[in-house]
């Protein structure tokens, strides 16, 4: 017992080890894995960066009355029935190119997306259908399946086209 209490304030000598120099495939392999760490984060922050410009396009609704006929979802993310009416309007848009109709998204948990749902006098669940010159044309309230919506959005896309 009293050797471990003299030993115990004393610090060993013993010289540290250290690594040994690195080689040529270290260094190497340092880089490659550098690389390769470098472009994925390079391709996730490119990736990012694509989604939130498209998600910034959809909830653009200054692009109303641009020339495009363009159909607006008064939509709030937390309401199922307007996550279900997205995915069938999404589905529906399918066939139509950004060219044809424009689909935006005014989110009513947003200033600007409230603002214009109290200005057009509507709730969320509901489509509004625009054409070119930002005239309304036509309100769709409710959930409808993507077969209705097409035929809906191709009548629009007609209508607003022949005139």
């Amino acid at each position: 017992m009293t050797k471990s209490r003299k030993n115990r304030g004393k610090i060993s000598k013993k010289p540290a080890k250290t690594a040994p120099p690195p080689t040529r495939r270290d260094v190497f392999k340092l880089v490659r894995n550098g690389a390769i760490g470098a472009t994925l984060v390079g391709g996730g922050g490119y990736l990012a960066f694509g989604s939130f410009q498209a998600y910034a396009a959809e909830h653009d609704l200054t692009r109303i009355g641009q020339g495009k006929p363009v159909v607006v979802q008064i939509h709030d993310p937390q309401c199922p029935t307007c996550t279900a009416l997205q995915k069938q309007t999404r589905k529906a848009f399918k066939q139509f190119g950004e060219c044809d109709l424009v689909y935006l998204i005014a989110d009513i948990t947003t200033p600007d997306g409230r603002a214009f749902a109290v200005r057009h006098g509507v709730g969320n669940v509901t489509l509004l259908l625009f054409d070119g010159g930002g005239a309304l044309h036509r309100t769709v309230q409710g959930l409808h399946d993507s077969d209705e919506l097409d035929a809906i959005f191709k009548a629009h896309h007609g209508a607003v086209t022949r005139s």
